[in-house]
């Protein structure tokens, strides 16, 4: 599985952004994806997840309200949707999937077979 993530840039405070993870391969639409950030000198964290079975979707305090993650399993694409950007959102943004029919939770790095390359997200004040 390849993971291609995109729509990235630089936006002012308040702007919106919609980030987008193109997966090839097989299995898509039994795979949990995830979307991670990681912040200069910080730790790659979770943002947000998507389950494969009900669609259930999670999301880290940081950004819960103000984003929200969708997939569509025919162009085998998910996206992450982020409005109200704060400078502190600024980062790489990378994409993630797990094994096929996966079962746990999807909020640990470790949980995820597959990552995309990553997308700058730079929000300025």
């Amino acid at each position: 599985v390849q993971l291609q993530a995109s729509g990235g840039g630089l936006v002012q405070a308040g702007d919106s952004l919609r980030l987008s993870c193109a997966a090839s391969g097989r299995s898509f639409s039994t795979r949990t994806m995830g979307w991670f950030r990681q912040a200069p000198g910080k730790e790659r964290e979770v943002v947000g997840t998507i389950g494969w079975s009900a669609g259930s979707t999670y999301y880290a305090d940081s950004v819960k309200g103000r984003s929200t993650i969708s997939r569509d399993n025919a162009k085998n694409t998910v996206y992450l949707q982020m409005n109200s950007l704060k400078p502190e959102d600024t980062a790489v943004f990378y994409c993630a999937a797990t094994t096929p029919l996966y079962s746990g939770s999807g909020y640990s790095l470790n949980e995820y077979a597959y990552w995309g390359q990553g997308t700058q997200v730079t929000v300025s004040s």
